[in-house]
Formats: structure tokens, sequence, C-alpha cells
């Protein structure tokens, strides 16, 4: 006995990790077990989805799948968003992963871009093949990438022209609010879509006490909901930048393009559509709660459900929730975001239109190299991505579906994208030390510290000097990746020589369209904006899109005598 007592008290921690370890296995196994019969074919998925709805969706797909496929069971893997960068990538790592992996988030791109090239199994085949869980329907002769509302564009990575994920949903930003506040307080039934009616109900709000005598919130905020504020109704004031500063003709304002516009005395600080945004933004965060840039997305969240706010911006991941929260209490309406009209008296000569929405699909799934059911795994996918269960999958999680013909719930019809529209064109992070004082004079414009103007004077001078250092190691950083474009081209190449008939001529056009844009229009662009740069301001310069006097004179000229 006292060998014994000696010997556990040795080795005491040893044999604790070893109870730890064992227990923790027999927890695994013993939980497997009750999710999947001896013998069973078992798919693993792992996602950050914790809300019930998105569990309880999966495990109806998985019911109705096991009809098809009697020993096949799903399990899922339901990790905390927090976490879930860590843990996919130790999974990933070490061999473990899950056969089926929710993708393209809570980790940098760079990051999952290295994921995808490693491990996970590229599509391109499959998805111009018709998806056989549509037979009987009109989709049923449609190649599986047409059968998605964005042409499954969201799914296919141009770094490495391969699709390798298949969304299930698709998601909208739009403003929610209480239906029986806001009849109380402004009389008003319906929201607002005037941007001008808009202001004047967040006024009449605002001048508004509850039966506590605290004032009523016209507009619950936080940080999080900032920057949805600011992509959809701030930033697209920001369009008319794209005429003069759009170089490479891509139909988009990049960081780069930008500064070397400003740097050339092409665009200004003071340029009428960027002030237009700091206005719009003022005009509108001056109705969010005092502090609303420290608090957190569930301080705002509690804030509306309380009935203390009347609007709130989120997506359409909140909206059952949101009704959950509401049920018996008050009804939950959602309005898209108020525009300025266009006889208004300062927005109307720089709004051309309502903001430019890309339906893209979310709640994406690649699988894994290491499943050892990757058909499998390919096939439960396709399944949930059928026109009928996909419409079924997200009625249970109260998302929008993203495949063709498709219904939803009628709440949700408001966030039906805009496929017409304009979008920022106003991007000044160039990283360095020009994005630190951006940051800083961004803040402090939120909380009212700084006027429009004092911005304007202590960024613009600091943009034009140390953005230039900035600019320059971007162009250095996109140099140094053209080597590892180069052994990405030549594994494509070595693919395109070894192999024969319809892969082979997939594969040159691949090494085709990725030399073209990855290396020679890539170094043109740049070789003009450094030319740009170093030749000096110019301030008779015309932008991209824009006409000369000289050219307007003789259009003009030209019109009269067609006339």
């Amino acid at each position: 006995m006292k060998a014994l007592f000696h010997f556990i008290k040795s080795y005491f921690a040893l044999l604790m990790v070893g109870l730890v370890f064992a227990w923790a296995s027999g927890s695994i196994l013993v939980y497997r077990n009750r999710t999947a019969p001896p013998g069973a074919t078992v798919l693993r998925i792992g996602h950050w989805q914790l809300e019930a709805s998105v569990r309880d969706a999966i495990n109806e797909m998985a019911r109705r799948y096991r009809e098809i496929h009697p020993n096949v069971y799903v399990v899922q893997d339901a990790i905390p968003e927090g976490v879930y960068g860590q843990w996919v990538s130790t999974q990933l790592l070490g061999g473990t992963a899950p056969d089926i992996v929710q993708v393209g988030a809570m980790l940098p791109w760079n990051i999952w871009l290295s994921y995808y090239n490693r491990y996970f199994i590229p599509i391109s085949r499959e998805v111009n093949r018709a998806n056989p869980y549509n037979r009987g329907t009109e989709l049923e002769h449609t190649p599986f990438r047409q059968t998605y509302k964005d042409g499954m564009r969201t799914a296919y990575v141009d770094e490495m022209q391969e699709y390798v994920s298949i969304p299930l949903s698709q998601f909208g930003i739009r403003i929610f609010y209480n239906k029986d506040l806001l009849k109380r307080l402004t009389g008003l039934d319906a929201a607002p879509e005037d941007y001008r009616e808009f202001l004047r109900a967040c006024e009449r709000i605002a001048s508004q006490k509850d039966e506590r005598g605290n004032h009523y919130i016209p507009i619950a905020g936080s940080q999080y909901h900032f920057g949805m504020w600011d992509s959809m109704m701030f930033d697209p004031l920001t369009y008319g930048a794209v005429r003069k500063a759009d170089f490479n003709r891509d139909g988009f304002v990049g960081n780069d393009e930008l500064y070397t516009a400003i740097k050339t005395g092409r665009l200004g600080m003071k340029f009428p559509p960027f002030e237009a945004k700091f206005r719009m933004l003022r005009e509108v965060t001056d109705h969010f709660q005092p502090g609303y840039t420290g608090l957190t997305r569930d301080e705002a969240v509690f804030l509306f459900a309380q009935q203390k706010a009347v609007f709130m911006t989120t997506g359409t991941w909140d909206a059952r929730s949101l009704q959950k929260q509401a049920e018996g209490r008050f009804e939950v309406g959602v309005m898209d975001f108020p525009v300025p009209a266009a006889d208004d008296d300062y927005y109307g000569p720089i709004i051309e239109g309502r903001n430019y929405e890309r339906p893209g699909g979310g709640f994406a799934f690649g699988i894994t190299r290491t499943s050892r059911n990757p058909e499998l795994a390919l096939d439960f996918l396709l399944f949930m991505a059928s026109q009928a269960q996909n419409e079924e999958l997200n009625r249970i999680i109260g998302w929008i579906p993203c495949i063709l013909g498709t219904e939803m719930d009628p709440m949700l019809e408001a966030f039906e994208p805009h496929l017409e529209g304009i979008y920022s064109a106003m991007n000044l992070w160039l990283g360095g030390e020009t994005a630190t004082k951006w940051m800083q004079l961004y803040s402090a414009y939120q909380v009212d510290q700084v006027s429009y103007d004092g911005l304007v004077e202590q960024f613009e001078p600091f943009y034009k000097e140390q953005g230039y250092k900035d600019f320059m190691e971007q162009q250095r950083d996109w140099r140094r990746g053209m080597h590892q474009n180069e052994r990405f081209l030549a594994g494509i190449r070595a693919r395109a020589l070894a192999s024969e008939g319809e892969e082979a001529e997939s594969a040159w056009v691949k090494y085709r369209a990725l030399t073209t844009s990855r290396q020679i229009w890539a170094e043109l662009t740049h070789n003009r904006q450094v030319q740009l740069i170093e030749k000096g301001p110019d301030l008779e310069a015309v932008g991209p899109y824009e006409y000369s006097p000289a050219v307007l004179k003789k259009i003009r000229e030209r019109i009269k005598k067609e006339k």
C-alpha cells in the first residue's frame, strides 16, 4: 500500500492527464454512438452558426437525406464565432477536419486562400453539371451553378480560377423598425422612404419621452451597426469619383487609384460627393444614442427590443431572433434605406440612385481533402442546394434561399437586392501610417470631435506626402506577389501540358486568363499610375470617363450640325 501511495504521489500529474484523456475519449465515443449507430456512414459538418434554428434546419436536412440514403448520418460541430478561426485552422492542419466545413469568414482572406489551395477539393467540374436533386423541376437540366440567383459567383475564387464551395443562403441588410412605436410617436403608418422625411421622423421621435421621462432614441446604434449605415447609405454618395479615378477602367476605384487621383490633383477631399458622404453621416448619426461608438451589437439590440429605440439596421441573420423578441409585444417592420429625392437642394445633384447590392450567396461550405467520403459530402451539399430543400432549409432558419424559383418568408421580401445602383468610390485605406491617421480622424469625426474642414486640413496634406511611401510599399508588395503568381501559373501550365481533351483546354483557358489579368494588365496599370504620380499635379487633366472642354465643344458642334 505504501508503494502504491508513493507511485500515485510521484506520477499524480501524469495519471490525471491520462484519466482526463480517457474520460474525453469515452465522452466522444458515447456522443458519436448516440448520433449514429455502429456501422453507419457518418458525415461531419463544422460551422459557426450557434442559432438553434440553424442546427434544427441542418438536422431536418439530414433526416430527409437519410430517407434516401438510410445508412448516412450527419453530425454537426457547431463552434462559437470567437474561436472558429483557431478551431478550423487546428483541424485542417492536424488532418482532423470535418468532411464539410463552413468557409469564408472568421479568418483573413489570404489565410482562406491558402487553405483552399491545400485543404479543400475544387468542385469546378461538378458545377457545370445538373443537380440530380432538381429532377422534376424547371431546373432539371440547368447546370448547377446557373441554378443560383447570383450564378454562384461568390463560390468562385478568382485567384485559383476554381469553384471551391457551395453557398446555401443569401443575405441582405435593411432597417428594422418598431411599427407600433413609430405610429405612436410620429403618427406614421409606414416608415418614410424619402431621406428628408426620415430625418423629420427622427426629430419627432427624439423630442418625446417615455413614462420614466427618458427621451426616445430614434436609431439604436453601435460601432457594429455603424458599418452597415456607412456601406449601405453614406459610401454610395462617393460614386462620382469613378469618373475621375478609375484608371484601369474596371468599374471600381481601388485605394491605389484614389491615391493617384488625389496626388495628381484630379480629385481632392473637398470633392462634393466626398463632402456629401460626411454631411449625411453627421445628420444620421446625430440620431444614434450618445456614445454609440463604444457600444456593442448586443447593447443596441437590447435597446431596440426594450422599445426604447424605433430604428435599427441589421441583416437577415437577425430577422428571426428579432421577431421572436418582439412576439406579443410589438410588430417589427422592415424598410429600405431612405434616399434623397432627385430635387433635394443639396443631395439631388450628387445622388445617382440606390446603392448597388451584389446578390452574393453565403452560408458556404467546402469539402476537405481529408474527408473519407468526399463524393457523399458533395452529394449532401447538392441535396441541400436543390430547389425544394434549399427553400425548406432557409424557411426553418429564417433566411433567404439562394436558388432560383424558391419562395421566402414575406418579411424578407424587403431584402431583395438592388441589381442596379451605385457604390463606394472612396477607399483611402493605403495601409501603414496613412491608415492609422485616417482611422484616428474618422473616429474623431464620428463622435463630433473634429469638423469635416478640420479633418481635411489634417489628413489631405499627410495623405499626399506620407501616402507616397505607403503607395510605393504597396507596389513592392504587389511585385513580391508576382513570384507567387509565377509559381502558381507554372503549376497550371504543367497541368495543361499533362492533360488531354476538355481538361487540357480548361487548364489553358485558366492559364491565359490569369497571365493576362495578374501579370500583364496589372503591370501596365501600375506603371501608368507611377508615371502619373512622378509627372506631378496636372490641374487640367481629365478623368478616365470625363471629357475636356475642347472635346465637349466639338461634340456640341457636331450635334448642332446633325440637327
